[in-house]
């Protein structure tokens, strides 16, 4: 598989995601993904900085389209905290913790962001408003509530299965709620 297929079915997934998402600037935006997943083998065994490369230049270039914040999920050697620009992390109130992802204990999407963003920090958890999951590394846990999930044609990137959500506030109140605003 070539890396301009991967990146051309990333492109494809972000096209459809955006056509059923109302991003809004400045909203977390979180990635989970498992080169070696995408490369063909199992999670955590053989990472790729070249895959994480390709991929990485694909999300940056839709982030900057919608203005959000790229957040990627470490793996579980890092107890899938999250990196992320200072920035970021300052505006939503997320404390910075004492870590640099690396290939072999954070991931190598993790790592390879780690170098290219401006001012990075990594942090424990954050509740982003929608996200990837490239190769079943389970973002749900830093998604906000209620994640809906999005179907796209792009069920794989390379061969790792990919998920999309994005979330919604809560409907809360029973039979009675009205969950539009109504004029008084």
């Amino acid at each position: 598989m070539s890396f301009q297929h991967l990146q051309d079915q990333l492109a494809q997934l972000l096209n459809e995601m955006e056509q059923q998402v109302d991003f809004q600037p400045k909203q977390l935006f979180v990635i989970g993904c498992s080169t070696s997943e995408v490369a063909g083998s199992k999670i955590g065994t053989a990472g790729a900085m070249e895959v994480a490369e390709v991929l990485y230049a694909e999300l940056n270039r839709f982030a900057k389209k919608h203005d959000l914040y790229l957040v990627f999920q470490g793996c579980e050697h890092i107890n899938r905290a999250l990196t992320m620009e200072y920035e970021a992390a300052l505006k939503y109130s997320y404390e910075p913790v004492t870590v640099v992802p690396v290939k072999h204990a954070g991931g190598s999407m993790s790592a390879y962001a780690y170098t290219q963003m401006e001012n990075p920090v990594v942090v424990e958890h954050v509740r982003a408003h929608a996200g990837i999951d490239i190769g079943q590394t389970m973002i749900g846990m830093h998604l906000k509530e209620v994640a809906v999930p999005i179907r796209t044609s792009i069920r794989q990137i390379g061969d790792a299965i990919v998920t999309v959500a994005k979330t919604r506030p809560k409907l809360i109140g029973g039979e009675r709620a009205i969950y539009i605003k109504v004029e008084e």
